[in-house]
């Protein structure tokens, strides 16, 4: 990519090779500077007669583009020095920084504290202080998308999963595959825009630009080709309600003549579709942060005496004891016992199902039960979620919504998992369109469904998996997808109403979650124990999403 004015190149750095990356940290510490001295104190003040004769004559300023170039580099080295895993860049950066300082240019500084704003910083990975494994799990992230990203550092609290979010994520986005580069990036912004995700809007906007998208496609969905427009319909609906997608809706997508989709690419988008919505239910579920050279994650304001200023305050930046006082730190009495008595109730049920079984009619109608009580689970708070920037231009019918259909009492019909399941036809449906993708995504299911460290809060030895199931058939349900052989009557012993608030709220409407949600429930336990449950929210939402979408594919090749 040849240089233009305003921009540096950063590709060296992703080099494992470390002379490679000294000699990318010396072009990139050569051309701010040269920037820098441009825009300088002294330099703008000689050029300042210059510059009011270009206005006077309607002409731009010509240090504009160099300023803006220069706050876009400067707030990228200020992320490298924080979140590089690579020493020498961390330090380089910092250094380049300080020169930039020297010339009498105000430099940025980060704004929040740390990837999440429900996490204590502290009580996450430091960058530089990561053990081995999670080391080559950073170096493979950073050489992969040229970041380290906030959600790459909440989710390492699990790294067995990591490595398989973050190596099917890569297939996706950037393997062969049957869409190119552009559009696979363009869908995930169409993705996360249904969920007004701007953390990840921002990130795929820049590398859909990195990777040659067109610039005019970022003013709207109109403004992109007319087939990915034609895509708006199903990402709306897998989106929201994806029991309503039907085999019609496959083959408008495959018959629009010149703007027809094949097999192939449907897969693809339909598999980056799901997954994009269902990482947008963990970026607001876990409270990621913007990342530090992205809109909300710097400033170039000086700190006030008490570290932030009123613009901080209107940005949602508060002090570090309002958002992030550890779920330990002020415990309510009640919820001491939370754990025992979950515990016992675990016990109490696995008794239950040693001595007695319900028959198949008395499970169907729990199933039916349960499914009808979880269109209602709302917060009784009537709470704002957190500002972002309009992404309703990404996507049509900004109204649609997954609220919309409960509050009108309509009903989710049932899907049989014996009638149709991920493991016997969606998984060689994806593989034989996808090779190798229904591989990944089978493993990344598997791990999440099966993680488990046997601990519960302070507890140890403890066996997890009754209560994992019920987290992820109370999902399904809230889907309308049942297992005939699981016992619903469960859920409601095992997942209290705050904690149900919180599933439905960070599954169906992300956007909504609130740091306030995220400590109410599971007070006594640890933030990784938060995480393990929001993996568990991401991989049955993205496999109800699937099952829908691919169950109508079936019907339509049949």
């Amino acid at each position: 990519m040849e240089e233009r004015e305003g921009e540096v190149r950063w590709d060296g750095l992703c080099s494992r090779d470390a002379a490679a990356r000294a000699a990318a940290l010396d072009h990139i510490g050569q051309a701010v500077l040269r920037r820098g001295e441009t825009v300088a104190p002294a330099a703008a003040a000689t050029a300042a007669a210059a510059a009011s004769a270009r206005a006077a004559a309607g002409l731009l300023a010509p240090g504009a583009a160099a300023r803006d170039g220069l706050s876009a580099a400067l707030a990228r080295l200020l992320m490298l020095s924080k979140r590089c895993p690579f020493r020498d860049v961390r330090e380089r950066s910092e250094t380049i920084l300080g020169r930039v300082q020297e010339l009498g240019i105000r430099i940025p500084r980060p704004l929040g504290h740390g990837p999440s704003r429900f996490i204590p910083e502290k009580e996450t990975i430091q960058v530089g202080n990561e053990d081995a494994m999670m080391h080559t799990l950073f170096a493979d992230s950073f050489a992969t998308l040229g970041r380290l990203d906030n959600v790459t550092l909440v989710m390492v609290f699990h790294p067995q999963y990591l490595e398989s979010f973050l190596k099917t994520q890569h297939y996706l986005l950037q393997m062969d595959g049957p869409l190119p580069l552009h559009y696979r990036h363009y869908i995930g912004i169409m993705a996360a825009a249904r969920h007004q995700c701007s953390y990840l809007v921002n990130l795929h906007v820049n590398d859909f630009l990195h990777v040659g998208g067109d610039p005019k496609w970022l003013n709207g969905l109109e403004n992109a080709p007319q087939k990915l427009q034609n895509l708006g319909e199903l990402n709306k609906m897998l989106a929201h309600r994806p029991w309503l997608i039907t085999k019609e809706h496959i083959e408008q997508l495959l018959k629009t003549e010149e703007n027809s989709w094949s097999l192939a690419e449907l897969i693809h988008a339909v598999v980056l579709l799901t997954h994009y919505h269902s990482l947008a239910s963990f970026t607001f579920g876990c409270g990621i942060s913007p990342e530090i050279d992205c809109e909300g994650g710097h400033t170039f304001r000086p700190p006030s005496v008490s570290n932030y200023c009123i613009c901080d305050i209107t940005n949602g930046y508060h002090g570090v004891d309002e958002n992030h006082a550890s779920p330990a730190g002020s415990i309510p009495v009640k919820s001491v016992c939370e754990v025992e008595a979950l515990m016992e109730k675990m016990k109490q049920l696995q008794e239950c199902r040693d001595e007695e079984e319900a028959s198949q009619e008395e499970m169907a109608t729990r199933f039916e039960r349960e499914k009808r009580e979880s269109m209602f689970v709302c917060s009784s708070e009537d709470e704002e979620s957190a500002p972002a920037r309009d992404v309703s231009r990404h996507f049509e019918d900004t109204s649609y919504g997954y609220k919309d259909f409960s509050r009108h009492g309509m009903h989710v019909p049932t899907f049989r998992v014996q009638d149709y399941s991920w493991e016997d036809h969606g998984y060689s449906l994806v593989n034989r369109l996808y090779p190798d993708v229904g591989q990944l995504l089978d493993e990344k299911f598997h791990i999440a469904y099966n993680l488990t460290y046997n601990t519960m809060a302070m507890h140890k030895d403890v066996d997890t998996s009754m209560l994992r199931r019920a987290i992820w058939n109370y999902i399904h349900c809230m889907f309308g997808i049942r297992y005939d052989d699981y016992d619903y009557g469960e859920i409601n012993q095992l997942l209290d109403r705050s904690f149900k608030v919180y599933i439905k709220t960070v599954v169906c409407t992300p956007e909504k979650t609130t740091k306030r949600m995220y400590d109410s429930f599971w007070r006594q336990f640890e933030h990784s124990e938060k995480v393990h449950v929001n993996l568990l929210l991401v991989e049955a939402r993205m496999q109800a999403e699937l099952l829908y979408a691919l169950r109508a594919i079936t019907r339509y090749m049949t």
